[in-house]
């Protein structure tokens, strides 16, 4: 079966040197039991897929050596994932899941009827690590810093596509214009929808798009991976 898999934050080469932190010494050695000789996979989200031999293996620390590499690396499509935080195990969700589908980078915003506005960047891009890691993923998204929608949208570069999806479509037909292409994003609003005012300055923007998911109303973490899907199958990513 597949071999244990490991991001690091190295470059990665023949012959590189790869030193571990204390968290990935103790995964390897004191979890996965990896001793010295083991063969495990790594990547870092710019080289692609490595083996790497464990070449020292200490409680605290340790050594790799990359060997060859496996994989090169398969960046996903320049998309983006804008969603409202929701609860902490539902926001987890839809990082986790972004990064398995391939999105490129995943934004937390904050709306003006978000009901969960604490947001730790730094959990939420560890998920997304171990997203990559489980499903065999060679690319990381940036889990980037939450922001407000209004001043997000003030510093939006027009020439970016963005798919809005809109409770207030709920049972429209739409079919995604090809003006939704890469580079892209979706937007995911939050649970008590957007406000008018929100609805109103997305309308007034040529690159955005509102769009229905069907004819029921989804939670935000179903939403966004039914969104990223539609896009994805629309322009070839599925």
């Amino acid at each position: 079966m597949s071999k244990v898999r490991l991001y690091v934050d190295h470059p990665l080469g023949a012959g590189q040197t790869i030193p571990l932190d204390r968290d990935q010494a103790h995964y390897l050695f004191g979890v996965m039991r990896l001793g010295a000789g083991a063969v495990l996979s790594v990547f870092n989200g710019h080289d692609g897929e490595w083996d790497a031999e464990v070449t020292e293996a200490a409680k605290r620390r340790g050594t790799l050596t990359s060997l060859v590499q496996t994989r090169p690396l398969q960046a996903p499509p320049d998309l983006w994932l804008l969603f409202a935080p929701v609860k902490k195990a539902r926001t987890d969700f839809i990082v986790e899941k972004a990064t398995e589908m391939g999105a490129r980078r995943i934004c937390p915003v904050l709306t003006d009827h978000t009901n969960s506005e604490r947001v730790r960047v730094d959990r939420l891009q560890a998920h997304a690590v171990e997203a990559a890691e489980q499903s065999g993923g060679t690319y990381v998204p940036e889990v980037a810093d939450p922001v407000k929608l209004d001043r997000l949208l003030a510093d939006w570069d027009g020439a970016r596509a963005l798919m809005v999806c809109d409770e207030a479509r709920i049972g429209a037909v739409d079919g995604l214009p090809a003006a939704l292409r890469a580079p892209a994003a979706v937007l995911i609003g939050p649970e008590g929808g957007l406000s008018p005012g929100e609805r109103a300055r997305l309308q007034a923007m040529d690159c955005a798009t509102a769009v229905s998911l069907g004819p029921r109303i989804l939670r935000a973490d179903t939403a966004a991976v039914a969104a990223l899907t539609l896009w994805q199958n629309a322009h070839g990513d599925w």
